[in-house]
């Protein structure tokens, strides 16, 4: 079943009186959503107790939630050390989401940094191999982890670098972005057909079965010559990308992903339109 929700809690949510993330899966479920993304982006700072009281709520309320890791993890980072960290980052994210109730955990792969961009793939391939060994060894591989394609050019994570990631283990499932995607290419997302490129791409590289439970987030970005600026919401009419073609793409194929909105600010709003256009293609 495809789901689809937001990142975070929007504007409106604190707007209508709510305080605590303990109120989202009730709220969402109110607004017609079905997935809910936690994000540890600034670092991970909820107890065990409070995930696992707002993953009964999800429960009950049939919302799917899936977790973000930290935005500072680099699998490409030449400290062994600093590696360790990212590591413990995306093990302790999973131990979080098991929490919820979950059993998504997302995360940026890797930047470039002073390396070339082939010696940071190839370090980042080796991590996310060690990586892979540490999940098996933490018995964390029920769970899925999903590398996501990034923004900026200097960043590791276009389409084929995060496929190519995730052919390490089969609980490696990506989370395509298209608004990273659109932005890292300068607006090359506009057609079915250009939607239709990335997913062909997974079926044809992990598979049907990974490609049916691929993890989405869609929202428009203002991009510039180094790709991604700042998120948007689906009022911009200048860079895009629009969803109804991808909605087409899904619809076709008979994916069942989660999709993720992260819109500024709006973003169960523009979740929720993405339902309706989902159910009427």
């Amino acid at each position: 079943m495809i789901r689809f929700g937001p990142s975070g809690n929007s504007a409106r949510f604190y707007d209508e009186g709510h305080v605590s993330s303990m109120d989202a899966p009730k709220w969402l479920a109110e607004q017609g959503l079905n997935a809910y993304e936690y994000s540890f982006g600034r670092g991970i700072n909820i107890s065990n107790e409070k995930a696992a009281a707002i993953g009964e709520l999800g429960k009950t309320f049939d919302v799917a939630i899936s977790v973000h890791a930290p935005y500072y993890i680099n699998l490409a980072n030449p400290s062994d050390e600093m590696a360790q960290k990212s590591f413990g980052y995306v093990l302790r994210s999973c131990e979080k989401a098991r929490a919820f109730g979950g059993n998504r955990v997302v995360f940026h792969p890797a930047t470039v940094g002073k390396m070339t961009r082939k010696d940071a793939i190839e370090l980042t391939q080796k991590r996310m191999e060690t990586l892979a060994n540490l999940i098996v060894d933490n018995k964390m591989d029920d769970c899925i982890f999903c590398p996501e394609t990034m923004g900026k050019i200097n960043q590791i994570g276009d389409v084929e670098e995060v496929t190519s990631f995730c052919k390490t283990a089969d609980f490696f499932v990506p989370t395509i972005d298209f608004g990273h995607i659109n932005a890292r290419t300068y607006g090359s997302l506009k057609t079915e057909e250009d939607f239709e490129r990335i997913i062909l791409h997974l079926i044809d590289n992990l598979g049907f079965e990974r490609a049916d439970k691929v993890h989405i987030h869609f929202s428009k970005i203002e991009y510039s010559a180094g790709g991604e600026v700042r998120h948007l919401t689906f009022a911009d009419t200048v860079f895009g990308p629009e969803f109804a073609p991808l909605a087409k793409v899904l619809k076709k194929y008979k994916l069942s992903p989660v999709v993720i909105c992260e819109s500024d600010g709006t973003q169960a709003d523009d979740a929720l339109q993405m339902k309706h256009i989902y159910e009427s293609v």
